[in-house]
């Protein structure tokens, strides 16, 4: 059995978990200047497998990847007022390079849509260049005060979609496809992260944007996540940047333009929502390592056994690691539990002897025999098991913590633990300024049947209330 005094429990100090959890999987570590981190192979590994699935529903809506500068000119900023206002706090600007003043101060990318929307009105000449459709994988820098691995560092990877579009409804609909192709087909069906879908109030919309959707997740100590966002970007950045385009008719319209994004905050939501005592538990159509094969011995015949099974595993479809018993087994249990490997084989002398080996289930600890030529069919089956039951476990903690309540007060007090979903008209001006004393905010609003909403000032529209990272 794996050690339970190796990471800090939850419930005795759930940030000190955090911590505890990125070092001993080897996920990152701090870099040298403050708010930076290095992402180790391993949590490189998740990110890449992020990158991958996104990636390609990403291409299946249509979007193609390019890549834009990480200097921006400091006036094209200045070019969209509300964008500069929310974004200058955590601005890093260069002022001096190559040994000289510049004569313009240079930021480094903190999101792309002033540098892309240059472009765009160069690009686009008309009607039968609509829509664009851009992403681009890349590093952005906002200066953090409040450093986090995974969850807030200064510097950061992800994508950024940017599109450009004749008409308001044309960005609306492609805005709303990413949101629901995109990101919640792949937090539902990659990252078993069942989330609330809604918009952003105002009060926390995307500088620049007139809709904002988001996907808030619950963590397992009662806080949201936002874990995507789509935004509306209207014709705000396109007046800005001069982006037009000739209609069929010969007239100059401006165009409408949207972005949307994703980080490797998914990683850390990862950790916080799967994670457990023991470590990472990360679902299986993510994992890098599927299965683990471990030796109980080191042994010619285990190892070679090992390497028996490994092999139909791969042969299966599944993505798979051999440990061949150097060390203690007791040790090595722990470190692959940490890591959150789904599935563990294990090979011994003894289950030689009988032809057999033994599957450790990582999400909920099951242990069964195996014979040892059924392990590559059974395998793919069984990490689909595990899959919908992190899945099923998540939505059903996600569905308890959330508590019906109508008034702030009620509110204020079940954010604590979890969300609070009251009636959006219940909150006002003075309910966000209530809310925000206790450092909790409105995540998104939502329609009753929980769909996405148009607009906030739909009618009926419920919100989401939490504390959140």
């Amino acid at each position: 059995m794996a050690s339970k005094s190796v990471l800090t429990p939850q419930a005795e100090d759930f940030p000190r978990w955090y911590q505890d959890v990125v070092a001993k999987a080897e996920m990152a570590d701090n870099g040298p200047v403050r708010g930076t981190m290095v992402i180790r192979p391993y949590g490189y590994a998740i990110w890449e497998r992020m990158q991958a699935e996104m990636d390609a529903r990403i291409k299946e809506a249509g979007a193609q990847n390019a890549y834009f500068p990480l200097f921006i000119p400091e006036s094209y900023f200045h070019r969209e007022a509300e964008h500069v206002e929310g974004f200058s706090p955590e601005l890093a600007v260069v002022t001096h390079a190559g040994g000289a003043q510049l004569a313009e101060p240079i930021v480094v990318r903190p999101t792309s849509e002033t540098v892309i929307g240059e472009f765009m009105a160069k690009w686009i000449q008309s009607y039968r260049d609509l829509p664009l459709l851009l992403n681009q994988w890349s590093n952005v820098v906002r200066w953090e005060l409040r450093p986090r691995l995974f969850l807030r560092s200064s510097e950061f990877l992800w994508q950024e979609g940017h599109t450009a579009h004749a008409t308001y409804d044309d960005a609306a609909a492609y805005a709303k496809r990413i949101h629901l192709e995109v990101y919640n087909d792949f937090l539902v069906n990659v990252l078993a992260a069942p989330t609330y879908l809604g918009i952003k109030p105002p009060s926390e919309r995307f500088a620049g944007a007139i809709n904002t959707m988001t996907a808030e997740g619950i963590m397992r100590d009662g806080k949201a996540l936002q874990m995507a966002t789509s935004h509306e970007l209207g014709q705000n950045f396109a007046r800005a940047f001069d982006v037009y385009y000739q209609s069929e008719a010969g007239q100059a319209e401006l165009c409408f333009t949207t972005s949307w994004g994703a980080s490797t905050r998914l990683v850390g939501g990862l950790i916080m929502l799967h994670g457990d005592d023991n470590g990472l538990v990360v679902p299986p159509r993510l994992a890098p390592i599927q299965v683990v094969v471990l030796a109980v011995r080191d042994e010619p015949d285990v190892n070679e056994a090992c390497e028996k099974v490994a092999t139909a595993l791969k042969a299966a479809g599944v993505r798979v690691a051999v440990d061949h018993g150097r060390g203690s087994f007791g040790r090595r249990i722990t470190d692959w539990e940490i890591k959150g490997v789904p599935l563990r084989v294990e090979v011994g002398p003894r289950d030689l002897a009988e032809g057999r080996v033994t599957i450790v289930r990582r999400d909920d600890a099951q242990k069964s025999a195996v014979a040892l030529d059924a392990v590559a069919a059974i395998a793919p089956g069984l990490l689909e098991s595990v899959q919908a039951a992190m899945f099923e476990s998540a939505r059903r903690r996600l569905e308890e913590s959330t508590h019906d309540v109508t008034t702030i007060h009620e509110a204020l007090d079940v954010a604590q633990t979890g969300f609070a979903r009251l009636a959006w008209s219940a909150v006002g001006d003075e309910g966000e300024a209530l809310l925000r004393t206790e450092a909790v905010t409105v995540r998104c609003l939502l329609r009753p049947d929980g769909s996405i909403p148009v607009s906030d000032t739909e009618a009926g529209l419920h919100c989401i209330v939490a504390k959140s990272y």
